[in-house]
């Protein structure tokens, strides 16, 4: 099966088929850096990160730009409340937003722009606009705000599927503002006193909302890219507007975006997350309730277009997956060492009937993996086939015989399911690696617990086992050796 998206632009499923062969363009919106992100965010970062790492994982080329809006009301006030400068708090929270991501294991972008080093930029595409006769100014004392004339742009809503009308229906105009209609939207603010701004051909001012991502994905990315995504709320009015200028500013010529992506939203117990319902959580709260893996795998439990309820019975379910995944992986190492201790019964390269079963079985669970990404991007349905592996293997190693063949047949399908994780993002490390010391720690105390019990020094082999225990590793004993594996 070759990848596919539903395309939120064509309300369809299509396949994909990148501008330039092997390499891929993906925009994602970022945040806007006024405080910690909201544990909402974090399911489009973390969502979108797990798509980048797939595409990549299957060979291609991926430029993943996520900005961050580093000016706006919501920045102003703040930082005004708290008597520093808007950069001062941007640079704050860009460095909490770092910490938090890399707890959820959110890879940095390619690129990670900033729209107030873009200034440049987002000016030269106003300026396009109005000179392809889609934009109009409006003094505002000595300077001037700059509007979207949507009505000048007939596809305006496409995106959405809303009519001028109905869109004319919802609209309002806030004070302060001089449009033609209530349609329009700002692409540049003339200053007001106490705000950072900076020199245009309009005045001084500085960029609204939507206009940054149009100039700061066209200068990375191109004026046409492969993807761009975020949530489900952005599709009106930002993404929306971001349509229109960035096509308005080409003349029409090429599609702004091929595939649109957004993400279902995250519900607090049932309802929509907000701060008037007393359900608000900050992504850094969540990660001080709940392990950062669960978060994650959590966040991937449901098809990325549906929306999934954060609640603390499935943060604790995803705990559990997480677990799963480890112990699985300790429980290959430690059959493999048992094996080479005792010495395995079958010659090295024998194999059982059941091995065959077994690969087999494990080479249709990876083929299912691919295809449950490769449809629409299904990562309930991947999980499902990772799980499903993990339970095969543990079935096997529960066996009374195990070949040194089909032993090497489960490290190295845990070795491909180690790079599954790496896509999913339960780990960035190879598991080989990361355990390696506890592994050979664990190892030691066993084979010290067995010289023990072979010297009758019981009393000792029973200090060595609770102490394993007092660290959540559960030892069992069996005619192949004693293996361990975490509570």
């Amino acid at each position: 099966m070759s990848l596919s998206f539903y395309n939120d632009l064509t309300r369809k499923k299509e396949p994909f088929v990148p501008i330039s062969e092997g390499k891929v363009s993906f925009y994602s919106c970022g945040p806007t850096v006024y405080d910690y992100f909201h544990i909402g965010n974090a399911r489009p970062f973390i969502v979108f990160d797990v798509l980048r790492r797939y595409m990549e994982s299957i060979g291609y080329d991926v430029t993943f730009v996520q900005n961050f809006t580093d000016v706006d009301d919501k920045m102003i006030n703040r930082a005004n409340a708290e008597g520093i400068t808007v950069a001062q708090l941007a640079e704050r929270f860009i460095a909490e937003y770092h910490k938090d991501a890399a707890a959820l294991g959110i890879r940095p972008a390619t690129i990670a722009p900033r729209a107030t080093e873009h200034i440049g930029e987002i000016i030269e595409i106003i300026r396009r606009i109005i000179d392809n006769g889609h934009a109009y100014t409006v003094p505002v004392g000595a300077d001037n705000d700059v509007y979207f004339d949507v009505r000048s742009y007939p596809p305006y809503g496409k995106l959405s599927r809303q009519s001028l009308d109905e869109l004319e229906a919802g609209a309002r105009v806030d004070v302060g503002e001089s449009k033609r209609d209530p349609l329009d939207f700002a692409l540049w603010k003339a200053a007001k006193p106490g705000e950072p701004s900076w020199e245009s051909p309009w005045g001084r001012g500085r960029p609204g909302w939507h206009i940054e991502c149009s100039a700061m994905s066209s200068k990375y990315l191109g004026d046409s890219i492969d993807i761009h995504s975020g949530g489900a709320d952005l599709i009106f009015p930002h993404h929306e507007n971001e349509i229109a200028q960035s096509e308005a500013a080409n003349g029409g010529e090429k599609p702004f975006v091929h595939t649109w992506l957004h993400n279902g939203f995250l519900l607090i117990n049932k309802e929509k997350m907000s701060k008037s319902l007393g359900n608000f959580m900050t992504a850094r709260a969540a990660l001080e309730k709940y392990p950062p893996l669960a978060i994650r795998l959590f966040m991937l439990s449901a098809h990325y277009r549906s929306p999934i309820n954060f609640a603390p019975e499935g943060l604790e379910q995803a705990a559990g997956g997480v677990e799963r995944l480890r112990n699985c992986w300790s429980a290959v190492e430690s059959a493999k060492d048992s094996a080479a201790a005792v010495g395995d019964s079958h010659p090295q390269g024998d194999s059982h009937p059941q091995d065959d079963a077994f690969l087999t079985t494990l080479a249709e669970i990876d083929r299912r993996f691919h295809e449950a990404l490769d449809d629409d991007f299904n990562t309930a349905a991947a999980l499902g086939a990772v799980f499903d592996a993990v339970t095969l293997i543990n079935t096997y190693l529960r066996g009374e015989e195990k070949s040194a063949a089909c032993l090497e047949a489960a490290e190295a399908a845990m070795r491909r399911f180690d790079d599954i994780m790496g896509v999913i993002g339960i780990t960035d490390e190879n598991p080989a690696e990361s355990q390696d010391a506890e592994a050979k720690e664990i190892r030691r105390l066993i084979d010290e617990r067995e010289e023990a019990r072979r010297a009758k020094d019981f009393a000792r082999a029973d200090e060595i086992r609770d102490a394993l225990a007092a660290r959540g590793i559960t030892l069992e004993d069996t005619r192949h050796g004693t293996t361990w594996k975490r509570k």
